[in-house]
C-alpha cells in the first residue's frame, strides 16, 4: 500500500515537472524536417503605412487608434485613382499610372499593427538619410541615361521587366503585387515575389559568389536561433532599388511571431549612397491566395512603345517626353 502511494506521488511529481516542457513543445512554432524554423507559406506585405514618415506626421512616431483610423481614411481617399480627373493631370498626386482604375491597386487599407507612422525605424526620424555626393552623382548619370533613352538598356529595369520595384531585396510595400512565397529545403531558401515573378535562391552558406552577378545580388543566409538572417551583396548593376549602388549590402531578418505572421526587418548599408545605414520593418501576413504569374516579358509592348514615342518626339524637335528641346532633363520613373 505504501509502495502504491509512493508510486502515485512520484508520478504526480513527474507530471508536475514535465508539464512546462510539454506546454513549451505545444506552443513552439513548427520546424521543417531539417530542424529549421518553418517559415514556408504564401504571404502579403501590403500596408498603407509608408516607407518614409510623412511630413505632416513628422512629430509622431506612432498614432493612437483614433488617429490611425482617421489617417487611413485620408490616405485611401488621397490615393484613390478613381477620384483623379485625367484631363487635369496627376500633378501633386502619388506616383503611379493614373489611367489604372483604383480596383487594380493593392496598397493595403491599414497601418501596421503597432501604428507606426513609417516603416523606417532607424534613423529615428523615420526617413531615409539624405543622399550623399557620390549617390547624387550616380543618380544624375542614371537620370541622364533614362532621359536620353537611346535603347532598351537606356530604360529602367522596371520598364525592361527585369526587377520589380517591390521585390527587392529589400522588399518594400508598393501599389500592387505585394505578395510572396517562401519555400525551404535543407540547404536553400527560395523567396518568390509576385512582382515580375522573381524567384531568389538563397544559399545557407557563409561565402558569397562573385562569378555570376545577379540583378538581385548574391544572397547567403544563416540561422540565428529562430531568425533567418540573409546577407545580400555583389549586385550586377549600379542602380538598384532606392538608388543603391552595386557596392550596397542588405541584411534581412525574418522570424515567426505568431502562427500566421512573420516579421520582416532589413538594414541597407551603402556608403556610396548614404553616410549612414537605414532600417525598416513590417509584417508578412499569411495569405490563402496563391502567387499568380506576372508574365511581364510576354507581349511587353510597353518598352517598344516608349522607345518609339521617344524617337517620334525627338524627330519633332522635342525631348523624348514631349517637353521643349534640351540637353538634360528629369524623367519620372518608379525607380526615382
Amino acid at each position: 500500500m505504501e509502495k502504491r502511494a509512493l508510486t502515485k506521488a512520484s508520478l504526480a511529481l513527474l507530471s508536475f515537472l514535465l508539464a512546462p516542457m510539454a506546454l513549451g513543445q505545444t506552443d513552439s512554432f513548427p520546424k521543417t524536417e531539417f530542424g529549421h524554423p518553418d517559415l514556408q507559406g504564401t504571404y502579403t506585405f501590403r500596408t498603407i503605412t509608408p516607407l518614409n514618415r510623412p511630413r505632416e506626421l513628422e512629430h509622431l512616431e506612432t498614432l493612437t487608434p483614433e488617429q490611425a483610423a482617421e489617417w487611413e481614411q485620408f490616405e485611401l481617399r488621397r490615393q484613390n485613382r478613381d477620384l483623379i480627373i485625367d484631363s487635369v493631370g496627376g500633378a501633386g498626386y502619388p506616383p503611379g499610372v493614373i489611367s489604372y482604375n483604383n480596383f487594380w491597386y493593392e496598397r493595403g487599407e491599414n497601418t501596421v499593427a503597432d501604428r507606426r507612422t513609417s516603416l523606417i525605424y532607424d534613423p529615428p526620424n523615420g526617413r531615409t538619410p539624405q543622399v550623399n555626393a557620390a549617390g547624387r552623382e550616380r543618380r544624375s548619370t542614371y537620370g541622364q541615361m533614362v532621359f536620353e533613352s537611346a535603347g532598351p538598356e537606356g530604360r529602367t529595369t522596371v520598364d525592361r521587366c527585369l526587377v520589380g520595384f517591390v521585390a527587392g531585396p529589400p522588399m518594400i510595400p508598393g501599389s500592387y503585387n505585394n505578395n510572396m512565397q517562401i519555400v525551404q529545403t535543407k540547404d536553400q531558401i527560395m523567396i518568390l515575389n509576385e512582382m515580375v515573378h522573381s524567384a531568389r535562391i538563397i544559399r545557407l552558406d557563409s561565402e558569397h559568389n562573385t562569378k555570376q552577378l545577379k540583378w538581385e545580388g548574391d544572397s547567403v543566409a544563416y540561422w540565428e536561433e529562430d531568425t533567418l538572417v540573409i546577407h545580400t551583396q555583389n549586385w550586377y548593376h549600379d542602380y538598384n532599388l532606392r538608388g543603391m549602388s552595386k557596392q550596397a549590402v542588405v541584411e534581412e531578418r525574418i522570424k515567426r511571431i505568431d502562427e500566421s505572421t512573420l516579421e520582416y526587418d532589413f538594414t541597407v548599408n551603402d556608403p556610396l549612397s548614404w553616410d549612414e545605414p537605414w532600417s525598416a520593418k513590417f509584417p508578412l501576413r499569411a495569405s490563402t491566395d496563391p502567387i499568380y504569374e506576372y508574365a511581364c516579358h510576354e507581349g511587353n509592348h510597353g518598352l517598344v512603345g516608349i522607345l518609339a514615342g521617344w524617337r517620334y518626339q525627338e524627330a519633332q524637335g522635342n525631348n523624348g517626353d514631349g517637353s521643349p528641346k534640351s540637353e538634360t532633363g528629369v524623367v519620372e520613373t518608379e525607380e526615382n
